[in-house]
Parts: C-alpha cells; sequence; structure tokens
C-alpha cells in the first residue's frame, strides 16, 4: 500500500465509528423475560413505542479493520482522541468546538495534528517494515 494520507486515515476513523455503531447491544448473559408480548389496543399504546431498526451487523472484516483502528487511538493523548472519535462520529465543528472549549477553527487545527501523528506512526512502521 502507498503512504497513508490524513484522508485515508480519517475515513478508517469514519468507518470505524460506523462500525461500532452497527455491532450487535451487549446484553447480560442468563436473563430472559418468558412473559408472552402483551398486544395492546390503539388506545393502550404510547406513540412513542416506535420499533426500533438497526443495521445490518458488520463483517467479520470490517471489527477487525475497527479493532486496528483502535490500536492507533493508543498513539494519541486523551484530548486528541476525544477530538477525533467526535469527528469520526459526524459532529458539527461548531459543536466539536464548544466542547473543546475553543473556537472552530482552533478545533481543525487540533483534530488535522491528531491525524498527522497517526499518519506519521503508520508511514514509519511501513517503511521499517520494508
Amino acid at each position: 500500500m502507498a503512504d497513508w494520507s490524513i484522508e485515508d486515515v480519517a475515513a478508517r476513523f469514519a468507518e470505524a465509528a460506523d462500525t461500532g455503531r452497527r455491532l450487535p447491544r451487549v446484553r447480560v448473559q442468563g436473563y430472559f423475560n418468558v412473559w408472552p408480548e402483551l398486544a395492546r389496543d390503539a388506545w393502550e399504546a404510547y406513540p412513542e413505542e416506535t420499533p426500533e431498526y438497526r443495521p445490518l451487523p458488520p463483517s467479520p472484516h470490517a471489527v477487525e479493520r475497527m479493532l486496528e483502528t483502535m490500536r492507533w487511538m493508543q498513539w494519541l493523548q486523551v484530548e486528541q482522541r476525544h477530538l477525533v472519535w467526535m469527528r469520526a462520529q459526524h459532529w458539527e465543528w461548531k459543536d466539536i468546538a464548544r466542547r473543546c472549549g475553543g473556537c472552530t477553527r482552533t478545533s481543525q487545527r487540533h483534530w488535522q495534528r491528531a491525524i498527522q501523528t497517526v499518519v506519521d506512526r503508520l508511514n514509519q512502521a511501513r517503511v521499517m517494515a520494508s
């Protein structure tokens, strides 16, 4: 593979966030409900009881890429991890800036510096491996 770029790494973080969202929910093992589902009349049903549609679960290859991407997070500081993950989840820059306590452009520069750290480490590891 060619050298990693900022766009490649940002896309991998976005893919990892999407894969994590699509994973099945974790439930406590051993507990289940034996009661039958109650059939409610229309006037008994709550208006907010809408069925929850979850996307298809991710493929094993997507989970492996997500775990590899999560290992990259260890190269970042805690604040940088939060920033990168919020952007991977498609937060708006103004919301990220509000959460980090700075302006939008400063948050963008911090995000770019964090992604560049990962890019440098990946490219350095690729050069050493060859």
